[in-house]
């Protein structure tokens, strides 16, 4: 597989990028507590689901030879989701907790990375040139999704911020990312992942906001109402990428 066709299964890390990770991890939120907790599945059983669901369509993925909108970001969305119910299943049905459950997820993180840079002397993500690397993409993805959700909830519990407090406190730290991206030169491959693993605590607690009694701290949303928000949101705005691709083409063949 040569670089140009593996690096067009990747979208441009765009501002529309980051707007659709956001909805995509705060949907992961609100359908993972949906599963699991509304509907009553538990957290296991929902891991279990879930993570089926993120083989069947990440073998999808991997099968594809260009970038196709509707299957990348269900990949996204389904190791959001599993990401939910499996960090909740460490921190309370395991009862290790957010601190604990937080520390371990960076530990399988930064091992996943380590081994990926070994293998493909690079950490890229926009120049993804193999089968395996594109593999520890995408592992690599579900455990920083899985850790952003542990690490939301020890912001919003443990620390005492609450879900607005942690909400803004890692939007703080991601204007921050931004500005060293522009303004620094640090690795913008760190950044990303600095970026990429903020985004999804952001969307946890900004979810659990949403869907929270008010005597909780949340605004009584529910997770159904909030889960379907979110859907149409992603929907509308996969619908506009794919719409925004095929403008040039469009306008090159009216010529």
């Amino acid at each position: 597989m040569n670089n140009e066709l593996t690096r067009n299964k990747i979208p441009e890390l765009t501002l529309l990028f980051w707007v659709m990770k956001i909805c995509a991890t705060t949907l992961g939120e609100t359908a993972g507590d949906l599963l699991s907790m509304t509907l009553d599945v538990g957290y296991a059983i929902s891991s279990l689901l879930l993570i089926s669901i993120f083989f069947i369509t990440l073998s999808g993925q991997l099968k594809v030879k260009r970038y196709i909108p509707f299957l990348y970001w269900s990949v996204i969305v389904s190791t959001s989701t599993a990401g939910t119910t499996m960090s909740d299943f460490m921190d309370r049905t395991l009862e290790l907790g957010y601190a604990a459950g937080s520390a371990i997820l960076v530990s399988i993180l930064l091992v996943i990375l380590a081994l990926w840079y070994l293998s493909e002397k690079s950490l890229s993500v926009t120049n993804i040139s193999s089968f395996k690397g594109e593999l520890f993409y995408w592992i690599a993805i579900l455990f920083s999704n899985t850790l952003g959700t542990a690490l939301g909830d020890f912001l919003a519990d443990n620390s005492g911020l609450g879900f607005a407090g942690s909400a803004i406190l890692i939007s703080s730290v991601l204007v921050l990312v931004i500005l060293a991206h522009y303004y620094t030169k640090i690795s913008t491959v760190f950044l990303f992942w600095v970026a990429f693993i903020l985004t999804r605590p952001f969307g946890a607690t900004f979810g659990d906001l949403l869907t929270k009694l008010p005597e909780n701290g949340g605004l009584g949303f529910g997770t159904k109402g909030s889960s379907l928000v979110f859907v149409t949101m992603l929907i509308i705005l996969i619908i506009y990428d794919i719409l925004r691709k095929k403008k040039p083409v469009l306008d090159e063949a009216g010529k």
